[in-house]
């Protein structure tokens, strides 16, 4: 039928390859798209001829509910389940039986976890499950529903986290996930839960079910598509970092089935960037969030080690730097950002570096000793997180800041002296108020010393800028795309820039951030980024558009303090809650019209989870909402969880 219709088109009208491209992908899409409408509406029919038929036989259960069977093992290995649909899918996600469902052999016998009157309405809380693993069990709207106990990203303990409608969030650095399915919904990760058959005996027991297969895991892979060579559309993405990674899985998981290029000018798979500033022990197979399999399996192409050098955007082509061209149908652009170099003299000894990728933390892994004098230009939070993980290592460290005091544009000047003391409690050098003018360096080109704006000298062996970064955007000059003076690209709701065929994401979008009006912003973060790459390749594939609901949650751990921010906008006063001294607090920033933009705090989860849950309902906080209020957590009550 396909064929029939490009011919159609043929004979029609004035055509091309390319348009002809354009045509099959879209009438692909929309065949595709009819067809898994036609099977969902098969199987409700046959759900509810089953659902009639058992509702005589009730007679052990009072009611069963079920996490969604779009359930898989964390493998690259195809799983093929008898109960899905061929889209992967059950057609209802989750459901209410009123009889008793069969169980094949797949799954455990049932193993009670507790009461139904041990959780009340819109509450969730962890069970144990077997011996070695814990279910999260959520009330909502009179239904139960059970999904894994770890947030997939870095293992948080769920229950401590949010309840919000339909989702949960992580404590810890916000990642979202469904209660009926697990699937991910929002960053940092790239996995969903596990989902569990939940059954309410009639004296009131829930008993939990499981396959075999889930019963250990703490992650579960989506089901997607794989290469379809019939397929002729290409899409590319340019940048193999969180925003590039998420929008090449997430368009399998749409049922994306034509090429997929990603370039990346790293020699690494994707790989998680946020630990380089934390730790140089890692190896690079354990950062890599998956393997070569995986991507070979669901014929995704990597290209490492490649830059894209121009584009052509009224001929979509892509130019990278192995000679090759790339014709594509739509582009991901998500380029990320290179670290400012300050035009200091001196700024091109050896042993004077910046921080960005893996290499990067490897060679200061190779340079480092306990003899080094290390120096880190910047008070922002890769210079003072390298600072914190080089101190015990080396024989010095020293921070020179141009400000009074570290993070005080993020923090304002109260936190931030507190974060000064941190520092100088853990024997880091702070130095405020000042800056390099010169880099000097000894007879063999290397870094030596520096001079201070005072023209006083520190000895250094090693010096680290961290004094921010640029978007990596200078290989588009000429391409017909709209690029702003500080090298960002502007978007849509939708991630698309002014070329059709073009999405951007990541550090280099100037994108709506829904918490902040959705005004645009440039946001240089790795959650926000892997939203990006989500929410592009929805809109690519374009089955279901999907509009930014950004709401940016930032995370660091400092000297074992963690500290958690979300949100975005300009502050005129800080509200400071609990003991700051102790680093046990919560400080809520507010603006000129008393509007409560961002919060931070350190010690006090869940509320920075809290509070971007509010405002990713579209939810807002006054300053008489947070201060002086008797109740320093009543507005937590405004998050809705129905």
């Amino acid at each position: 039928m396909l064929d029939e219709m490009i011919l159609a088109v043929k004979m029609f009208g004035q055509y091309d390859q390319d348009k002809i491209g354009h045509v099959r992908m879209s009438l692909t899409n929309i065949c595709a798209r009819f067809s898994r409408l036609f099977r969902r509406h098969r199987q409700k029919q046959q759900l509810f001829i089953h659902r009639q038929q058992q509702q005589q036989q009730q007679k052990q259960l009072r009611f069963v509910i079920m996490g969604s069977i779009n359930c898989k093992e964390y493998t690259t290995t195809s799983v093929v389940d008898a109960n899905k649909t061929e889209n992967g899918t059950t057609g209802s996600g989750s459901y209410q039986s009123t009889g008793e469902t069969k169980m094949s052999d797949e799954y455990t016998d049932p193993i009670i976890v507790c009461n139904e009157k041990d959780l009340p309405e819109h509450g969730m809380k962890q069970f144990d499950f077997t011996e070695n693993s814990k279910v999260l069990l959520i009330k909502q709207k009179g239904q139960l529903y059970a999904v894994g106990s770890k947030c997939t990203h870095y293992g948080a303990p769920l229950h401590t986290g949010v309840v919000g409608d339909g989702r949960i969030r992580c404590p810890w650095h916000g990642a979202c996930f469904s209660i009926k399915t697990g699937d991910i919904e929002d960053f940092p990760g790239l996995d969903s839960l596990p989902c569990y058959k939940v059954e309410i005996k009639k004296d009131g027991n829930v008993a939990v079910r499981a396959r075999h297969k889930d019963i250990e895991i703490v992650k579960r892979l989506k089901d997607m598509a794989k290469r379809n060579p019939e397929n002729p559309c290409t899409f590319v993405i340019l940048g193999g970092g969180p925003a590039g990674g998420v929008c090449a899985e997430t368009l399998r998981q749409q049922g994306y089935d034509g090429r997929i290029v990603m370039v990346s000018k790293e020699p690494y798979l994707p790989y998680d960037r946020v630990k380089v500033s934390k730790s140089f022990d890692v190896k690079i197979e354990a950062l890599q969030y998956r393997q070569n399999e995986f991507y070979d399996e669901y014929g995704i192409e990597t290209w490492l080690d490649v830059a894209a050098t121009k584009v052509c955007a009224n001929k979509q082509i892509v130019t990278l730097s192995n000679g090759m061209c790339i014709r594509y149908d739509k582009m991901f652009i998500a380029t990320g950002s290179a670290p400012t170099i300050p035009p200091i003299e001196g700024a091109d000894l050896k042993n004077v570096v910046t921080v960005r990728g893996y290499d990067d933390s490897q060679y200061i892994r190779a340079t480092a000793n306990e003899k080094t004098n290390v120096v880190c230009l910047g008070s922002s939070f890769i210079a003072l997180e390298l600072a914190q993980a080089l101190v015990k290592q080396v024989a010095s460290v020293t921070v020179v800041g141009r400000g009074a005091y570290p993070l005080s544009a993020s923090f304002g000047n109260i936190i931030g002296e507190r974060v000064l003391r941190l520092f100088t409690e853990n024997n880091v050098k702070m130095i405020m108020h000042s800056g390099i003018k010169k880099i000097l360096g000894n007879n063999t080109g290397e870094v030596e010393k520096v001079l201070l704006a005072d023209d006083s000298t520190l000895p250094c062996n090693l010096l680290i800028l961290g004094i921010g970064a640029k978007p990596n955007t200078k290989f588009l000059e000429n391409s017909g795309l709209n690029i702003n003076a500080d090298g960002s690209i502007n978007t849509n709701m939708y991630l698309k820039s002014s070329i059709e065929s073009i999405y951007v994401g990541g550090d280099v979008a100037n994108a709506p951030v829904y918490s902040f009006n959705n005004e645009l912003a440039t946001i240089g973060h790795y959650q926000l980024a892997q939203y990006h790459g989500r929410i592009a390749a929805i809109n690519m594939f374009g089955c279901r558009p999907e509009a930014l609901r950004a709401v940016p949650f930032f995370f660091t751990m400092l000297f074992g303090k963690g500290f958690r921010f979300s949100g975005y906008g300009a502050f005129s006063d800080v509200v400071i809650e609990g003991d700051l001294e102790s680093l046990k607090f919560v400080a809520y920033f507010i603006n000129s019209k008393d509007k409560v933009v961002s919060v931070a705090s350190c010690g006090r989860d869940p509320v920075v989870a809290q509070f971007a849950e509010l405002q990713s309902q579209g939810g807002t906080l006054t300053r008489k909402d947070v201060q002086n209020t008797g109740d320093p957590v009543a507005w937590t009550k405004l998050i809705k969880s129905n």
